[in-house]
């Protein structure tokens, strides 16, 4: 049998849709997969031992359509459920397909109205329900993520401070109103009393910076030197990662790392929760359930769209800070 599954973007949700890729493997036997992504994405996948071969978008469908023509598959699994997704299995009208059920209704809902209609099931679970026709059952392994050997970070790319053990700090996000606010970030880095690494891409270099000046010998700013592989591996040498609702965070899950989850316009009932599988790792979620407003968006925005910003701002930095030392045995 052969199998396209798509999965377009980002970062998080590629890594989310990774237990369905090794459980299709696993159980179907002789099975091939391909995997059809982003250009700006394929690294995550293309390193993947489960995934055969990667389909990558550059710009238009036609360009997936045209080599999935080609493939003779079997069905298409499309986990991302879109304009773009529909005009390839139109395209392909051929080859059976099942789509993932996105529950826009019950998320416009909710971010409109605070009518809660979500059920309680992570979306890896959900992802998992469009192979279910397949005979295929979640493993329970949790996450995957495969670092290319290439890209493991090596002892003199950070501080001889840090070699020891470290927590890191997921500083960036796709968008504002998923990120911690910076002066919040300087309160917490300066009471933590352990070696830290901050971490984020290009966007993030100055923010990092501004942190790290706190104390440049225990704050490592390593936003933006670092490609994605090279900052998952930086995740997996951690102690511990605190991080926003963001990709790292997903990663850091997949190997298995306690995480201190920092929640602002989107909530935890999305789904998309810190995911284990049937691994009982420490993870504590920090959101702020008092405010009304919450969420504003299912994805994000580039500022509040109240202007005050408290489901990150009204967080109480005493009780993050008792979270890591909890964290650490103190």
């Amino acid at each position: 049998m052969k199998i396209l599954i798509i999965r377009f973007s980002s970062i998080g949700d590629i890594v989310l849709t990774t237990p369905v890729i090794r459980c299709i493997k696993k159980q179907l036997p002789n099975c091939v997969i391909h995997y059809a992504t982003k250009s700006s994405f394929a690294n995550i996948v293309l390193s993947n031992p489960y995934v055969d071969k990667v389909l990558r978008l550059e710009d238009y469908e036609e360009e997936i359509i045209e080599q999935a023509k080609l493939e003779q598959y079997d069905w298409i699994i499309d986990l991302h459920h879109n304009i773009r997704t529909l005009k390839i299995k139109k395209a392909l009208k051929k080859v059976k397909s099942k789509s993932f059920y996105k529950l826009n209704i019950q998320k416009w809902l909710m971010v409109n109205f605070k009518i809660n209609n979500l059920p309680n099931t992570h979306i890896v679970d959900r992802y998992m329900d469009t192979v279910a026709h397949l005979g295929i059952k979640n493993d329970g392994q949790g996450l995957d993520y495969f670092i290319p050997e290439k890209d493991y970070v090596q002892d003199n790319d950070i501080p001889t401070s840090h070699l020891a053990g470290y927590i890191g700090i997921v500083i960036g996000a796709a968008h504002a109103t998923k990120q911690y606010p910076i002066d919040k970030l300087k309160i917490l880095c300066a009471a933590i009393q352990h070696p830290i690494i901050l971490l984020g891409g290009k966007d993030d270099v100055n923010k990092g910076s501004e942190i790290a000046a706190i104390d440049t010998v225990k704050i490592y700013n390593a936003c933006g030197k670092f490609n994605l592989n090279e900052s998952a591996d930086l995740v997996r040498r951690s102690k511990l990662i605190i991080s926003n609702d963001t990709g790292l965070m997903h990663i850091a899950a997949a190997f298995k790392k306690p995480i201190i989850s920092l929640w602002g316009n989107t909530i935890p009932a999305f789904g998309m929760t810190p995911y284990y599988g049937s691994f009982n790792v420490n993870n504590f979620i920090v959101e702020n359930k008092n405010v009304r407003c919450r969420p504003c968006s299912k994805i994000g925005y580039a500022k509040c769209p109240k202007g005050h910003f408290k489901c990150m701002n009204n967080i109480d930095d005493a009780l993050l800070l008792n979270m890591v030392n909890q964290f650490l045995g103190r």
